[in-house]
């Protein structure tokens, strides 16, 4: 990872884009985690969702951060692996590998090797982009991520506008304004089904901030 291109790529470009054409609202903004080891799950409807995170966490913090992606889709091409995985510094999951592998590795390994050193990670965990501004079912690796890791805290982030800013399949930004909702602390200790009911319900009441007439 090139944390000199990085720093710069977020300083010059991204947070002018997100401050000026797009507008962005930060509710809470001191409940997000100010050091690692952490994992800020977030809903997922735009590429911009992860830029609008780590532009929200601050350049500060910028070289501890690193959001979980599809390394299927991210490191397909030369251009695009360059830029995910030197500039925003992805941390590419295998989405096909659900079991250990012959070497008795986990598919969430890579993960907690970054909390282990201390990283700040940003997990969506409805897995893909979905239709904009609707929560999809949430998938259960954040749970398992709770039991590897119960020292470790997660932090809520509901994000609206960006699905409409640059839905999935599209390539020009449109000015929409952004929300974003941090909330408290999920309960890592609970077992994995009152865990998800938990995060579903928090995601509920975060959504439920959000203004009555928001287009």
């Amino acid at each position: 990872m090139n944390h000199v291109l990085r720093t710069l790529f977020f300083a010059l470009i991204v947070r002018p884009i997100m401050m000026v054409v797009l507008g962005t609202n930060v509710r809470r903004r001191e409940w997000l985690p100010t050091t690692g080891p952490a994992l800020i799950v977030a809903n997922h409807n735009s590429h911009l969702d992860v830029f609008a995170l780590m532009n929200i966490l601050g350049l500060s913090r910028l070289r501890h951060v690193r959001p979980v992606a599809a390394g299927d889709y991210f490191l397909s091409r030369p251009l695009r692996r360059w830029f995910s995985t030197k500039i925003v510094g992805i941390l590419p999951i295998d989405r096909t590998k659900t079991k250990r592998d012959s070497d008795g590795k986990h598919p969430l390994e890579p993960i907690s090797e970054v909390l282990r050193a201390g990283g700040i990670v940003l997990l969506f965990p409805e897995g893909t982009r979905g239709e904009p501004e609707k929560l999809d079912a949430f998938q259960t690796g954040v749970a398992h991520l709770a039991k590897r890791h119960p020292d470790v805290p997660i932090t809520p982030v509901f994000m609206h506008g960006l699905g409409k800013a640059l839905p999935k399949g599209e390539a020009l930004l449109v000015p929409f304004f952004c929300d974003v909702f941090v909330g408290e602390k999920l309960n890592s200790e609970l077992p994995k089904k009152e865990f998800m009911e938990q995060l579903k319900n928090t995601f509920a009441k975060l959504s439920e901030e959000l203004p009555v007439q928001t287009w």
